[in-house]
């Protein structure tokens, strides 16, 4: 095995195993925050405080994802890799 298929290997099992399950994980806690914010945190402050910020770093942690997967990919695909 090459150096170059080594590293296609590594890129490929990032790009299509932990990626998707990071972006997966992201999604989960927005749909936490959703959940706490609008279900449990109807009558109550403390659960609708925090449903509060499962949905700002769910948004964060979606937005720094893609923006970080789409340069990375951008990298990749200029060096053809």
């Amino acid at each position: 095995m090459t150096f170059a298929q080594l590293v296609t290997t590594i890129v490929g099992l990032i790009d299509y195993v932990v990626v998707p399950l990071i972006f997966s994980l992201a999604f989960l806690a927005f749909l936490w925050g959703v959940f706490n914010y609008f279900i449990l945190g109807a009558t109550d402050e403390g659960k609708h405080e925090e449903g509060r910020q499962f949905v700002i770093y769910g948004l964060l942690g979606l937005v720094v994802l893609f923006s970080v997967w789409g340069l990375v990919n951008v990298v990749l695909a200029t060096f053809g890799i």
